[in-house]
């Protein structure tokens, strides 16, 4: 059996435990959602910033993989959380932050998928414009922009109020489709190709390390860092009775590495081949042999609409688990009406590269102790939940093993926060530097430095019996309660 929809074919299942006879998905249901999801050039883009630090070839490949492997390390085993509680990551959260504490999560993931949503459709829409132009000779002005970034967003919006099944096929169809483009992309790029950055990219931060330090966190760090709340949404479809956590962690690993590391390494290397320092979308579209533009298009708008589409249904998840009320479908049309704004800001009124490297570094700042703090738990806990307690908030009751005080558990969500104001204290972006940086030798280390402080306070201030095993909800069970008491 399917994942439960209507008459209609769209998805009901909200932030609710998914029954196991629904949970039909399996390890290479993974691989293709990660890999299928990223090969667009929302991910591509991450590609170019090296570049745009001043980084040549094997400076600006290193910094990626090192920051991509180490983000995975981190993000991965997040999986088997959902895998557990079959449910989303931010609700299971719950179990350590308390059924009401769980709203961090929610409120970070919105956050993050917000970011990346906005940040595909505008990239994407102005390579369609780009291509256009050259293709058919569309005025390349405001209403072009207007008219392409509406219509990304619909289709966005429509493939994500449908939900999994269809972005699961999606996925897979991308999966081969976009690497075939992108293949092919190797070869229209490559006889302009150089491994010396433009020559008028100097280090962002003015010398070597600090600069590929900074990249490693922007560019490689903070795709896998992007899913640490999205990991969730597929596995909790996926049955631990037919397989076994470490295929799935492994499903995971595979699917994250592939799905970032290819889509990056094509956008540094197509970013050296266009020149591409200040600006990538369009000297990608200048430098496109005439043959190449037509794939060029299609890898423009189809891969934005399956990767912003999953960020776009990972939202109305977090929306629907902040406020049940409004339901996952009015919950996915109201964030697609708002991550459209933020592209048409992004657009008429941001600098990309400044906007970028901002927004990703102050979203690891702040999510990265969350991860760290959700998989102490999970380890604590040996994956054991008690799913009908996690729902607490979303049946507007109070009580059950999670509620602690409340239904927050002040001390988590104290660590949190310690990890997080460590983090901002310790970034470094064009438009904010952190005072920890005259420490680190204006190295950005903030996530390391986030992650550790708000690991560490969790650690110390709690105990393993600070997160309950479901044997102890039978005297604590939920009541029925008027929401928000």
């Amino acid at each position: 059996m399917s994942p439960l929809v209507n008459k209609h074919g769209l998805e009901q299942r909200g932030t609710d435990t998914v029954p196991d006879e629904e949970r039909t998905s399996g390890p290479r249901d993974l691989v293709a959602i990660l890999l299928g999801s990223n090969l667009c050039l929302g991910v591509i883009v991450f590609g170019w910033l090296p570049v745009s630090f001043g980084l040549g070839l094997w400076p600006a490949v290193t910094s990626v993989l090192a920051g991509t492997v180490v983000g995975v390390a981190v993000t991965a085993p997040l999986a088997l959380v959902s895998l557990r509680t079959a449910t989303n990551l931010s609700t299971s959260s719950g179990a350590f932050f308390g059924v009401r504490g769980r709203l961090v999560g929610s409120v970070v993931g919105l956050l993050l998928s917000l970011g990346y949503t906005a940040l595909t459709l505008w990239i994407g829409g102005d390579v369609m414009v780009g291509t256009l132009t050259r293709l058919v000779g569309l005025p390349d002005g405001t209403a072009a922009h207007i008219a392409v970034y509406a219509l990304l967003a619909g289709c966005t919006a429509v493939a994500a109020v449908y939900g999994y099944n269809l972005l699961l096929r999606l996925s897979r169809v991308l999966a081969v489709g976009m690497t075939v483009l992108l293949a092919v992309g190797l070869a229209a790029y490559a006889g302009d190709f150089t491994a010396a950055p433009p020559p008028d990219t100097p280090y962002l931060l003015g010398s070597f390390w600090p600069t590929w330090a900074l990249s490693a966190v922007a560019a490689g760090l903070s795709g896998p860092i992007a899913f640490i709340t999205l990991l969730g949404d597929y596995t909790r479809y996926v049955s631990p009775l037919r397989h076994r956590p470490r295929t799935v962690w492994k499903a995971t690993c595979l699917g994250l590495l592939a799905g970032l590391l290819v889509p990056q390494l094509f956008g540094t290397f197509t970013a050296l081949a266009a020149r591409a320092g200040a600006d990538y979308a369009g000297p990608l579209v200048a430098a496109s042999p005439v043959w190449y533009l037509v794939p060029l298009l299609v890898a423009a708008a189809a891969g934005s609409v399956g990767n912003a589409g999953l960020m776009l249904y990972s939202m109305g998840l977090d929306l629907d688990a902040i406020v049940p009320r409004a339901g996952r479908t009015g919950a996915t049309l109201a964030v697609a009406a708002i991550a459209t704004a933020f592209v048409f800001a992004g657009h008429f009124a941001w600098d990309a590269q400044s906007a970028m490297t901002s927004f990703v570094l102050l979203l690891t700042a702040l999510g990265t102790p969350w991860a760290v703090i959700t998989l102490i738990g999970h380890l604590r806990c040996r994956g054991d939940y008690d799913a009908e307690a996690l729902q607490v908030y979303n049946r507007r009751a109070h009580g059950g093993a999670y509620w602690f005080r409340a239904g927050w558990h002040p001390r988590a969500t104290a660590a949190w926060a310690v990890g997080a104001a460590v983090g901002l204290l310790a970034v470094g972006t064009p438009l904010y530097q952190g005072p920890l940086l005259a420490l680190t030798g204006g190295v950005d280390v903030s996530f390391v430095l986030s992650g550790l402080a708000g690991g560490a306070v969790y650690v110390l201030t709690t105990s393993r019996a600070a997160a309950p095993r479901p044997a102890e909800a039978a005297s604590a069970a939920p009541s029925p309660a008027r929401f928000g008491r």
